[in-house]
């Protein structure tokens, strides 16, 4: 996987990942900021390769999923564009914020 799409991934997690379930979570967390391996996290979880898999995957699709709808990242892209622009004293109160 391309290094663009993971760190995307993680700043969508940072924005929802409290929507994911606890396992979804778990493995997301295992799996990208941890760095184990789909074999390393299902050996200690004590199942399956498969269902490793499957929950990360639909958990990637949950927080696409989510950020289609709500933009929260896209917006903060946005927002920090703007920012960059403004008065020192401003952006210090904004990004205090954010």
């Amino acid at each position: 996987m391309k290094m663009d799409k993971v760190i995307y991934l993680i700043n969508l997690f940072d924005y929802y990942g409290e929507l994911l379930t606890p396992k979804q979570q778990a493995y997301f967390k295992d799996y990208y900021f941890n760095n184990l391996t789909l074999s390393e996290i299902a050996e200690n979880e004590n199942v399956s390769r498969n269902a490793i898999h499957k929950q990360i995957k639909d958990g990637v699709n949950k927080l696409i999923h989510y950020e289609n709808i709500l933009k929260q990242y896209q917006n903060s892209l946005k927002i920090k564009k703007i920012i960059k622009n403004l008065d020192e004293n401003i952006k210090k109160q904004i990004e205090e914020l954010l």
